[in-house]
């Protein structure tokens, strides 16, 4: 199977990466429930967090914070929340999304963001 993140991934579609290593990839959420809404992703194609050996899955969740600190002192928020998905693309990737209320992280604030938000967005994450 090839996921839609996997061809990300790649580079195969076009994705706003903040952050790649050898393990994932971390990409602008296109549907950002708050500006700097990323997901980090495992390189290793696998349809829940929990089918990855326990060596990847420490790397990956390592990278999640390290990203997730970057999120946080980029957009100085209180916290930046986190949720583990796998349902809606069939490839485990990890949300991160800023936030300075509880109300923030509500997946009602979902919006399509436009290229330009991306682009602001990863130009302020990348630098």
């Amino acid at each position: 199977m090839s996921t839609i993140f996997s061809k990300i991934i790649s580079g195969e579609v076009k994705g706003y990466k903040i952050y790649e290593d050898e393990f994932v990839c971390a990409f602008l959420d296109i549907n950002p429930i708050q500006k700097g809404h990323t997901l980090v992703v495992p390189k290793q194609e696998v349809e829940d967090m929990f089918l990855l050996d326990e060596v990847m899955y420490d790397k990956v969740m390592h990278r999640v914070r390290y990203v997730a600190q970057i999120l946080k002192a980029k957009f100085d928020c209180a916290r930046v929340c986190v949720f583990v998905e796998g349902y809606v693309i069939p490839h485990a990737h990890v949300h991160l999304v800023p936030t300075n209320k509880p109300e923030d992280f509500d997946k009602k604030f979902a919006h399509p963001a436009t290229e330009q938000e991306l682009e602001e967005v990863q130009q302020l994450l990348t630098h």
